[in-house]
């Protein structure tokens, strides 16, 4: 389709293009300067064209200059980010002319703070301050340098005798950019009962604000204010633009966390309107609940002809991850290299954690060697996959060679390591020199770790000592971690300290509950057990049953305990009764102490042979 040009505009190009003509010919001639008006035109051209030298020389040989020649060149210089040739040429003008409400705006969009209240102050002195555009560009300058940004922008915004779509647009995007969704909300109220009309900017940068109330109470609120909004838009069919829409997608997969709404979004967007942006919001709003359905769009935006770009790949990444299937992220590293994304930094950590999620240390190894360009995010990623593949020597020799100072999370890394491993004294001498060589405080993470070490060696007086001496209060990853360690060692005094404390901080998790209830039958204890089960029935706690998948042979089986809803379960527990034959033939005995008391001993073995890994592991 041809593009129409007003008649207008079409007319204002041919007056230009006939004056450059004239001058050309005339300069050519004479070697004369050009005419103002002229010489406006020939920088207007040679800005749109992005040369700026150019414009800045034919600026430079007019003799005489208005105030539109000043400001157009403070302009094009503004729209590629050169504070310093504005400032200057602004600073220049002064003492020609007196600025005009363009001029400011311009100046404005590309100051920092320090800048833009010397120019802020200028305005108040030259009675600009409260015209349109430079209030307008004053706000945003605000909301995007200062550190005190809303009581700023409010004032100026409070000043203004009139305000406008770009005015209320602007104040909401910085509310929302300071995670302020509630006032943003507010403002809109405000905005519709002063009689301004709203567009497809003020409904996704409304919902983008809301997507920062994500806990409790603020989550609820935030989930309202996106349905009148989704309804506003439906209202005055802004809902049907692609930006709105993917807002909405960002915004109901953060607060209800339901994909089917942001699938239903998605499909009643036109094939030919989506964009990347749009195909990566609904990847990334399935990638972490839902990883199969992220390869399944993602197949289907190839066959819509879209090239994907480094973030869609990481996004696919992030769901290969989590469904640790080795397969899937190796045909995307294929196509990664493909697409020519191979020395992306970003790309290559998240094909490292993709990866070792996997088990394929091998090849997350050889990513992380081929990488042209590493940082902290590689490194740790690589020690990550060594600690929870309990390779704990190589993780430590990996360290050595580290040539980025480490930070928190390689400590984590390292810690959990020597976790898996025993190795009681290198993760104590690791904890040491965090910050004695390192200069790193230890945070919680970290002494969890420490509580981990020593609780699985049976130090758990050392344990509860590192708690004591922590200069933070214990999470429940802490208690989690001792109450564990208690448990493996038969330590029912420490393990009850463990129980209430974690019980206080998550009075919602079954754990507490669980495993003081088992350390109670391991010992015998059987009244307490059945008191601990009684109270966790009481507070309405259900332990939640465990989950187990394995992929065999390109499709994934998923397993919970007991494994009754799988279409195979008679032949998966026939094939669990011959190897448990096997194994008793072979001297091992199964663990019951632990399993329910008030069972016989032949139905607590059947309850441990009902456990979602087993039955994984059995139906390959």
């Amino acid at each position: 389709m041809k593009a129409v040009v007003p008649a207008p505009t079409f007319l204002h190009f041919t007056v230009a293009a006939q004056a450059i003509r004239r001058f050309t010919h005339t300069h050519i001639s004479t070697n004369a300067p050009p005419d103002v008006r002229t010489a406006n035109h020939l920088i207007i051209m040679h800005a749109k064209r992005g040369h700026l030298h150019l414009a800045h020389q034919w600026f430079a040989q007019m003799p005489h200059k208005n105030i539109f020649s000043w400001t157009i060149l403070i302009s094009a210089y503004s729209q590629h980010g050169k504070l310093d040739q504005c400032f200057g040429l602004f600073s220049q003008m002064l003492s020609h002319h007196r600025p005009n409400d363009f001029a400011y705006s311009s100046l404005l969009s590309v100051c920092d703070y320090w800048h833009g209240v010397q120019v802020h102050g200028l305005a108040l002195k030259t009675s600009f301050d409260a015209w349109i555009y430079v209030a307008n560009a004053l706000m945003a300058m605000y909301w995007n340098n200062s550190c005190n940004a809303g009581v700023e922008a409010w004032r100026v915004f409070e000043a203004m005798d009139f305000r406008n779509l770009v005015t209320y647009n602007s104040m909401i995007a910085g509310l929302s950019m300071h995670k302020q969704g509630d006032k943003a909300m507010d403002l809109f109220i405000g905005m519709r009962r002063n009689g301004i009309e709203f567009d497809h900017t003020t409904l996704l940068t409304l919902v983008s604000s809301l997507c920062g109330s994500n806990e409790g109470s603020n989550k609820i609120v935030g989930l309202m204010c996106c349905l009148q909004l989704h309804s506003f838009g439906i209202k005055t069919g802004l809902a049907l633009d692609i930006g709105v829409v993917t807002a909405l997608i960002r915004g109901y997969s953060i607060l209800v966390g339901v994909i089917d709404a942001c699938h239903k979004l998605f499909l009643e967007t036109s094939s030919m309107d989506r964009d990347v942006v749009l195909w990566n919001e609904i990847m990334m709003a399935s990638a972490e609940r839902e990883p199969e359905q992220t390869l399944v769009l993602f197949k289907r935006m190839l066959g819509e002809d879209l090239f994907p770009d480094c973030y869609i790949f990481s996004v696919v990444l992030k769901a290969c991850s989590n469904l640790v299937a080795e397969r899937n992220a190796s045909a995307l590293h294929c196509q990664v290299i493909t697409a020519g994304f191979l020395n992306v930094l970003e790309l290559g950590n998240a094909l490292i954690h993709a990866y070792a999620r996997c088990g394929s240390i091998d090849n997350a190894e050889q990513v992380f060697f081929e990488m042209s360009l590493r940082d902290i995010v590689s490194w740790n990623s690589v020690l990550k996959a060594y600690a929870v593949h309990g390779k704990a020597e190589a993780a430590l020799d990996f360290f050595k060679q580290m040539d980025v100072a480490p930070d928190g999370t390689t400590f984590v890394a390292l810690l959990s390591s020597c976790s898996h491993a025993g190795m009681v004294k290198e993760g104590t001498k690791i904890f040491d020199t965090m910050y004695e060589k390192y200069g790193i405080t230890p945070q919680l993470d970290h002494y969890a770790c420490m509580v981990d070490i020593l609780g699985r060696a049976g130090h758990l007086s050392e344990a509860e000592n590192i708690i004591k001496k922590m200069p933070m209060q214990p999470d429940h990853v802490i208690w989690s971690a001792l109450l564990a360690a208690c448990r493996k060692h038969g330590e029912t005094k420490l393990a009850n300290l463990a129980s209430s404390k974690l019980k206080e901080l998550d009075p919602e998790n079954s754990l507490g509950y669980v495993l003081i209830s088992n350390i109670y039958c391991s010992a015998n204890s059987f009244d307490e057990a059945d008191s601990v089960r009684m109270k966790m029935n009481r507070a309405g706690v259900r332990k939640e049953p465990g989950l187990s998948w394995i992929e065999i042979r390109h499709r994934m089986h998923e397993f919970a305990s007991g494994g009754a809803q799988h279409p195979q379960i008679k032949a998966i527990r026939a094939n669990m009764e011959k190897l448990l034959g096997q194994l008793k033939k072979m001297g091992y005995v199964p663990e019951t102490s632990s399993v329910l008391f008030d069972v016989e001993e032949e139905h607590k073995e059947e309850q441990l042979y009902h456990h979602s890994e087993k039955l994984a592991l059995v139906s390959i």
